[in-house]
């Protein structure tokens, strides 16, 4: 979490994703035309009629069989940026999500009930060759700020279902359970975090550290559960032997939590939510701030040691954001893209090498000196020309 001045708006939230060219979806009824790709959303599957295509122009005639609206996504190589969405499918209804198609691999998820990891998670190829994006630059930004919208929702719907894992293990006493979830499950907040920093009070409630906390304020949120999973000894304590929360006090803290997450995942689906151009790279800039202020020093997860969860997160929400710009700034920058590209590929290949977010990572306190510095400098060598984006974008 970062107490620095919000470079966003609530309503202007931030970055944009990642696109190849996605053609806005048809918000009424199925075309379900010739060569159209079936997608069966039911409520144990999502069963989609080819696992390729061609590049170019691509419709996915989306029919939910299941009892609960759906959506669907096609998704880039990473799992995590949207090319293209349809939400809101009701059960018996057909909708068709059409997306300008560049060559790579793909995935294809069905998410029921509009909340949590969705299901029937599959790998799509598409071949042939690159096609020029549809339209203008102010289209693709458009197009892309609708899709980044959508990976906010996919993020903050996922935070919501797996909070409430989390708590539920916590709040049952269950501690190593609730540890093991600890760092994963805050990874889709890390992810998008500067969006919860621009609704003011939210991310205070929801991240503050207990060093950030004014005198007379209460201490809310993830860390102080944390301290109370991973608890000090006294000499890490102020001299202070730490006390444990009761059951009740370890309720009412959860119940804030959960409260102040459905909180965010109401923002950021209401309807006036939206992205703006300026939000772009300052987003990616942000998270990445984020890395260097907290993340690599250890202060962010002072009890847990759990930083290269946070790093990961936090990287690949800044690549998330960058990349959604990336083909609009390689028209006025190629260079500085090609620096970018390469700095994110470094960066990320350096971090790999202490672990992952599924086989879980070596904890901040075993790092050498050596090991952070190797860590920081990455940061710097990608912070040095994320840090000139937004001018290009801009400019």
């Amino acid at each position: 979490m970062n107490t620095k001045p919000l470079l966003i708006t609530a309503t202007a939230a931030i970055t944009l994703l990642a696109l190849t060219g996605c053609v806005p979806n048809n918000n009424g009824a199925s075309s379900g035309g010739a060569g159209a790709i079936t997608v069966d959303s039911s409520a144990t599957d999502c069963a989609v009629s080819s696992t390729s295509a061609t590049s170019g122009t691509l419709t996915f005639s989306v029919t939910n069989s299941g009892d609960q609206v759906t959506e669907f996504y096609l998704l880039a190589d990473d799992g995590l940026r949207i090319v293209g969405e349809v939400e809101n499918v009701g059960p018996g209804i057909s909708r068709d999500l059409v997306v300008q198609a560049q060559p790579g691999d793909y995935y294809t998820v069905c998410k029921p009930g509009m909340v949590g990891d969705g299901i029937g998670k599959a790998s799509f190829t598409v071949s042939g060759d690159k096609v020029q994006l549809a339209g203008d630059v102010q289209e693709q930004v458009d197009a892309a700020a609708l899709n980044y919208v959508a990976y906010i929702k996919d993020q903050v719907g996922q935070l919501v279902t797996g909070t409430d894992t989390f708590l539920a293990a916590y709040t049952s006493g269950d501690d190593a359970t609730a540890r093991d979830l600890y760092a994963t499950t805050r990874a889709n907040y890390e992810r998008i975090e500067p969006v919860a920093e621009s609704f003011g009070d939210l991310d205070p409630a929801i991240d503050f550290r207990e060093a950030d906390v004014a005198e007379g304020d209460e201490w809310t949120g993830w860390h102080r559960i944390e301290k109370d999973l991973f608890p000090p000894t006294a000499a890490d304590n102020g001299g202070t032997t730490y006390v444990p929360l009761t059951a009740d006090e370890r309720t009412s803290y959860a119940d804030k939590l959960k409260t102040d997450t459905q909180t965010l995942y109401d923002a950021v689906n209401d309807p006036s939510y939206t992205v703006s151009i300026d939000a772009i790279a300052n987003g990616a800039i942000g998270l990445m701030e984020e890395v260097a202020s907290g993340k690599i020093t250890g202060e962010e997860e002072i009890w847990s040691h759990t930083d290269l969860w946070d790093f990961q997160a936090n990287l690949e929400g800044a690549k998330v954001a960058y990349e959604g710009v990336r083909d609009i700034v390689e028209t006025k920058d190629p260079e500085l893209v090609k620096t970018l590209d390469e700095r994110f590929a470094s960066l990320q290949d350096t971090l790999a090498q202490y672990g992952s977010l599924d086989s879980g990572f070596t904890y901040y306190n075993e790092l050498t000196t050596d090991q952070v510095k190797q860590l920081a400098d990455g940061v710097s060598a990608l912070g040095e020309p994320l840090s000139q984006l937004t001018a290009t974008l801009v400019g």
